[in-house]
């Protein structure tokens, strides 16, 4: 299964047609082309999907959705938590040409 975790806007391309996201201190860059009939600015949060951000959401929810998502990692012991991370990295409904950053 893939998850979605709100990851906020902190960059957009000078055309508007791609962002890069902050997802847990993760960076990817990720399409706007789904989005061209919605205004997404730099600190929106939004839902990603195989590389495309598909929905702006409410920042309230956005932090409440990472805080649940933050305790769900913090109940699983280390070996839970990696092959969670492997999982998601792995997720076949990703796309092949999304670029991750992880934050230093």
């Amino acid at each position: 299964m893939c998850l979605s975790i709100p990851s906020k806007v902190v960059k957009i391309s000078e055309d508007e047609t791609m962002c890069t996201v902050d997802t847990m201190g993760v960076q990817r860059d990720a399409s706007l082309l789904m989005m061209a009939d919605q205004d997404i600015k730099i600190g929106d949060y939004v839902l990603l999907h195989i590389g495309f951000v598909m929905e702006k959401i409410d920042e309230k929810y956005a932090l409440e959705a990472i805080d649940t998502y933050k305790e769900l990692l913090a109940a699983m012991d280390e070996e839970e938590r990696k092959r969670a991370i492997l999982e998601d990295d792995e997720c076949p409904s990703r796309g092949k040409s999304e670029e991750v950053r992880v934050k230093s």
